[in-house]
């Protein structure tokens, strides 16, 4: 999976959390997601030149679902980079389908004809439904890791946990 991280010159190591909700609201997201995007397909030649065969996830804003040229890029930095479909992931989180669900469903279905294999990221922690879940053309559920981290310790999180797992496999899906 493709992860993005800040190396400040004076802060240090920025994470995630800290800096991607500000893209988000600045309209950067747009520009970084593309950036991540061209970088990890540049990283996966690398490691093909070292002969290590790898498929590659990268995460995908609920901004950039929005943007009308979004589907060429994604299909012409494929095709510019050499890169076959099929070893990339689009991860998506659930919440950044709720807001336009139909035109989601539109693009990533658009994407998995492409030969792209799609992941809903975060899973259980926005607003979908199980009937929008039913249309979404994913092959994978990434169940958040709020519900991971305790698992040991928490009967909520285990019955959770248990019960996504064997709907998503009742579905087909990976998780």
């Amino acid at each position: 999976e493709a992860l993005v991280r800040w190396q400040h010159p004076s802060l240090g190591m920025v994470p995630p959390d800290d800096f991607i909700h500000i893209a988000e609201q600045t309209g950067q997201i747009k520009a970084l997601t593309r950036w991540v995007f061209t970088t990890a397909l540049a990283q996966f030649n690398t490691w093909r030149t070292l002969g290590l065969d790898l498929n590659i996830a990268i995460n995908i804003a609920a901004n950039n679902l929005k943007e009308a040229d979004f589907h060429q890029f994604i299909c012409q930095a494929l095709m510019n980079a050499n890169v076959p479909a099929e070893k990339v992931t689009l991860e998506v989180t659930e919440s950044s389908v709720v807001e336009d669900p139909e035109a989601a469903i539109k693009l990533l279905s658009a994407f998995k004809s492409h030969g792209m294999k799609i992941s809903i990221d975060d899973y259980g922690t926005g607003y979908s439904s199980l009937a929008q879940l039913k249309q979404l053309p994913v092959h994978e559920l990434k169940i958040d890791k709020s519900f991971i981290q305790r698992l040991e310790h928490d009967e909520d999180d285990q019955i959770i946990v248990r019960s996504t797992i064997e709907l998503a496999h009742n579905m087909g899906l990976h998780v």
